[in-house]
């Protein structure tokens, strides 16, 4: 009897085994057959072209939308900083992404919060944006992932433009070159933008105003000189970690934050346009022309992220494409 017990449990384990077997085979057929289905020249051209026109739709609807803040202008902030996330993660590998992140974060929510404690290196200011969202002390959440938004395509101009397109420094002049570049290219924006924020909006305010549309020169210093402590322990990170072989990326790859910050600051156009006129008194008491206000951010935008964004570009089409890597030097597109 237990020789038969024994047969029946065997044949059991066995039709046991078989079945396992099977379930696995097909899920690993499945598995094959979806990513032969990426695979297909067909697929990725459609995907291509979805993935096109949606950015292509992201970047109109930050030049229509964000020159106002508004919740459809913080809905379009989280996904593109979303997509410049995947981007870096895409770029750099999950790991050194993180370290650029989490020091960016760490270091605008460090000061920030200095600065409204001390009103160093700021000045003394407030935030009145966005009073349902946390706070990381006495700043908005939204704030820190902001300066990674407008910081990473700033690190990727500063890259193509000083001719380190393996975007990340190589030697001990763009180890110090880099942050430098790159802060200046996030201070731009910051010169652009925060005048109509602040005095038009009060989505921040400064207590005693400000020369400059009621915005204080200590803003852009303290712009400065946060947006260069993170860049430069970003540069540190990087230089410190060797450099690990990625495939090679076509130019249309580093295009994308690029344009993203070229919209950002295009978004300064539509208020330009269509809103009205009228006077604005900041909370230092200086009054101010509206209409002068949202003119000069469209000026300034022009001559300053314009330029900076243009130069980056035209070195990105100066160098070959991952076609030709070949003939590519050590620097170029890794």
């Amino acid at each position: 009897m237990f020789a038969c017990q024994a047969k029946l449990i065997l044949r059991a384990r066995c039709a046991i085994s078989v079945g396992r077997a099977g379930e696995g085979g097909g899920m690993h057929r499945t598995m094959e057959a979806s990513a032969e289905w990426f695979r297909h020249p067909g697929t990725a051209t459609v995907l291509g072209v979805v993935g096109g026109v949606g950015f292509a739709g992201l970047l109109l609807a930050v030049v229509l939308v964000s020159g106002r803040p508004s919740p459809a202008a913080q809905g379009l902030a989280a996904l593109s900083i979303t997509v410049l996330v995947i981007h870096a993660v895409l770029a750099y590998g999950l790991v050194e992404a993180g370290i650029f992140f989490g020091l960016c974060v760490t270091v605008t929510f460090a000061l920030e919060n200095l600065g409204v404690a001390t009103g160093f290196p700021f000045g003394h200011y407030a935030f009145l944006v966005a009073p349902d969202l946390p706070y990381v002390g006495a700043i908005p959440i939204i704030v820190g992932p902001l300066y990674f938004g407008i910081g990473y395509p700033s690190w990727v101009m500063a890259c193509l433009i000083l001719g380190r397109t393996g975007m990340r420094p190589n030697d001990r002049f763009s180890l110090f070159a880099l942050p430098i570049a790159a802060a200046f290219a996030t201070v731009q924006w910051d010169v652009v933008m925060d005048p109509p924020n602040a005095t038009l909006w009060r989505a921040w305010v400064w207590y005693r105003g400000g020369g400059f549309f009621g915005v204080p020169l200590s803003n852009f210093l303290g712009w400065f000189l946060t947006t260069w402590t993170f860049f430069q322990l970003i540069a540190l990170a990087l230089f410190a970690r060797p450099a690990k072989a990625r495939s090679s990326r076509p130019r249309t790859f580093w295009l994308l934050p690029i344009l993203l910050y070229l919209a950002a600051g295009f978004s300064q156009i539509a208020p330009w346009l269509t809103d009205g006129g009228g006077r604005v008194t900041d909370p230092g008491g200086g009054v101010w022309s509206a209409a002068d206000l949202r003119e000069t951010a469209v000026i300034v935008m022009l001559f300053t992220m314009l330029p900076t964004a243009t130069l980056a570009l035209l070195r990105l089409f100066d160098v070959p494409d991952a076609g030709t890597a070949a003939r590519r030097a050590p620097n170029e597109f890794a």
